[in-house]
């Protein structure tokens, strides 16, 4: 199993992830994603960021928060509407501004198999759609006109090659 955070451009932040079938070790994968998580000071972790292409992702804004753990996750339900500026662990140092919902509904499994279903407001309901989105292969710089992408890409990739000849 891999606990490697991954770095944009790799591959596997841009595949959509399986669903979960077999829920068997999901419960142990959740704890090294949240632990993951911590200790590159993130609020959500989906599968796909650690190398495995499953649709689990992980929440937990702050010590005090409970934990949202979500296998095979569906939003049955959105409204309003909420701007706001997103990093990603997966992409250090960028920041984007993008409109989510406000609210949702999300139903899924939690690590044993069982259905849950969560109403998410505010931080945690961007965080969930922020994870959503890379369970289906989406990164925050694919909010960003194709342009700007473009320019985007070729100063990480400099910062990138800068920060490994330091190395």
């Amino acid at each position: 199993m891999s606990n490697v955070l991954r770095i944009y451009p790799d591959a596997v932040l841009h595949e959509r992830a399986k669903e979960v079938e077999n829920f068997q070790g999901i419960g142990e994968l959740t704890e090294q994603m949240l632990k993951i998580m911590v200790e590159n000071d993130g609020i959500g972790l989906a599968a796909n960021q650690i190398g495995i292409a499953n649709q689990i992702f992980v929440v937990m804004l702050d010590e005090e928060d409970e934990s949202l753990r979500i296998v095979n996750p569906m939003i049955v339900d959105a409204g309003g509407e909420d701007v706001m500026e997103e990093g990603c662990l997966s992409i250090p140092n960028t920041s984007v501004e993008i409109i989510r919902s406000e609210y949702l509904i999300l139903k899924g499994f939690d690590p044993d198999g069982r259905e849950v279903e969560y109403k998410l407001e505010g931080l945690k309901a961007r965080v969930a759609q922020h994870e959503i989105d890379h369970l289906n292969g989406i990164l925050i710089i694919d909010y960003i006109p194709r342009r700007e992408k473009l320019r985007f890409q070729r100063e990480y990739e400099k910062r990138k090659k800068e920060i490994d000849h330091r190395l």
